[in-house]
């Protein structure tokens, strides 16, 4: 049975309504340091395919980002510092929101384990 889609969409990775886990690490090409592993529950994905919504979550290590999408983020957890090219840094941490423009880039170095609510939009074509 579908759901309704007018229902309240509610996150969790685990139980019943939680979506099934994706496991993934980093792109050798991309990886600066440590093992980088990803897990994620994708909750929402539009019909178009050009936005997500879930929860993710990494292990301690730092890679190359370069992103073509915004993402909205909000830390369940952890501690992450996202530094641009051109050298500025941000560090972010549990109860922390914010937004990654699409066009940054950089390094996101996981400095303790993160879980994250996300919201992504990617770009139109």
């Amino acid at each position: 049975m579908m759901p309704d889609p007018t229902d309240i969409l509610v996150m969790k990775t685990t139980g019943k309504t939680a979506p099934k886990k994706e496991k993934g690490t980093s792109d050798k090409t991309k990886l600066i340091k440590g093992s980088y592993k990803t897990n994620t529950w994708n909750h929402f994905s539009s019909d178009d395919g050009r936005l997500f919504s879930g929860i993710w979550e990494s292990t301690p290590g730092t890679v190359k980002v370069d992103y073509v999408e915004w993402e909205f983020c909000h830390f369940i957890q952890g501690e992450a510092v996202l530094t641009r090219e051109d050298g500025k840094k941000w560090r972010l941490k549990r109860g922390d929101a914010f937004i990654i423009p699409a066009g940054f880039k950089g390094t996101w170095q996981t400095v303790r384990k993160v879980k994250k609510h996300y919201v992504i939009l990617m770009p139109e074509g």
